[in-house]
């Protein structure tokens, strides 16, 4: 805790109150490490600085990050541009490439490729124009696969699961800390229009490089911003660029900073960035068990509520939160219960998902008096028909 009190975690060095909420602020819970030991504000923007540098703590050297389990590899020499020249590089000539393709020239004129004799109109054949347009399809509804794609996420979930109990090996950070980095990252999701699957990404690649290094407070915030931009870079078509996830930390932490940020993630994760999510799994249940947009928007919403509180919510696997998500969705909705197609396709009987269930109402009826509200002003918009507004049900029938 900040200075030994634990009412003091949302307060900025030097007691002033934590700056209005927005995604260009800086987390000064996460900073205070750096504050308390008088080392001055520009000291953590050195040029030189990699996310590995220490802080002076009790005359010694404490590193930023210290490994749980096996020693990392040694980092390897940059090349001068580094990756992000190169990644630069090659998105220009991807652009230029579909921009060439993109330029197409008809096969013949059309004087010479039509051949139409204006004195009869009824030798013009114009039965393409009245074709029906054809329509677009759903990409997520792929019935010959559906089954094997499930199979699989199930089998990738297992892999990709943090560990539950890491935060006990963390000597600086606590589940408080995490929860306010959590909805900060929702509020950056929001200013620059993220995916919701950018989002769920991002902190499953913060609790699983959590659950294999130990990281000083001062850095906490520097992960994230990483995480959230591996995410983006994995699930957008345009990410945002590195200068604006160095603006939204109010320039905490350099480009280069960030970049070794990222390289070091990538090397805790094994580039395993594919981790099934709780909205992927949703969106399996959607398309096994149709349902109107306010039960799939209330799910959503359910499902990242989960995302703030790494107690108890890291013990369950992504597809059973998502489950639990679903009913308590269709339950507070529509009255309806856990559905039998799902139970078929899923292997999850009710009984199956009661405690993440419980534990879920639970997060639901308390979702109002939470200290972090992002995700709730999130949801009262018109897009999720304002589901964060419904009231949750006082009880739950589970019979």
């Amino acid at each position: 805790m900040l200075a030994g009190q634990e009412n003091q975690e949302n307060v900025l060095p030097g007691g002033k109150a934590p700056p209005p909420a927005g995604p260009r602020v800086v987390l000064g819970l996460l900073r205070g490490a750096q504050q308390r030991s008088g080392q001055p504000p520009q000291a953590a923007r050195s040029g030189d600085e990699g996310p590995c540098a220490g802080r002076p703590s009790g005359g010694q050297q404490q590193q930023a990050f210290t490994i749980h389990v096996d020693e990392p590899d040694g980092e390897r020499p940059r090349r001068r541009g580094g990756p992000t020249a190169q990644s630069e590089e090659a998105a220009l000539g991807l652009r230029a490439a579909i921009c060439t393709v993109g330029l197409r020239r008809p096969l013949a004129p059309l004087d010479n490729a039509m051949d139409i004799s204006f004195d009869s109109p009824s030798k013009l054949d114009i039965s393409i124009s009245s074709e029906p347009e054809e329509k677009k399809p759903n990409v997520n509804n792929v019935p010959d696969y559906i089954g094997d794609i499930h199979m699989y996420l199930r089998e990738m979930e297992v892999k990709c699961k943090p560990k539950m109990g890491y935060m006990k090996k963390q000597p600086d950070i606590t589940n408080n800390m995490r929860a306010i980095l959590v909805d900060w990252l929702v509020e950056v999701g929001e200013e620059y229009k993220l995916q919701n699957e950018t989002l769920h990404l991002a902190v499953n690649y913060i609790d699983r490089f959590l659950s294999s290094m130990s990281v000083l407070r001062g850095k906490l915030q520097l992960v994230g911003t990483a995480a959230m931009l591996l995410a983006s870079k994995f699930e957008e078509i345009y990410p945002p660029e590195v200068a604006e996830f160095v603006y939204i930390t109010d320039d905490t932490y350099t480009k280069k900073q960030v970049l070794r940020m990222e390289h070091l993630i990538l090397k805790v994760l094994s580039f395993d960035l594919a981790a099934p999510t709780i909205n992927q799994f949703l969106t399996q249940y959607f398309l096994h068990k149709q349902t109107n947009g306010k039960v799939e928007s209330l799910s959503m919403y359910l499902g990242e509520l989960s995302l703030i509180d790494a107690d108890p919510y890291l013990k369950y696997l992504p597809s059973v939160i998502a489950a639990a998500a679903f009913h308590l969705a269709g339950y507070t909705i529509t009255g309806q219960t856990w559905p039998e197609s799902l139970c078929e396709v899923t292997g999850y009987t009710l009984e199956d998902i009661k405690p993440c269930l419980m534990d879920l109402h639970q997060t639901y009826l308390k979702a109002a008096q939470h200290m972090q509200q992002s995700i709730r002003e999130k949801y009262k918009s018109a897009k999720y028909y304002g589901v964060s507004l419904i009231d949750p049900p006082e009880t739950l029938d589970l019979l």
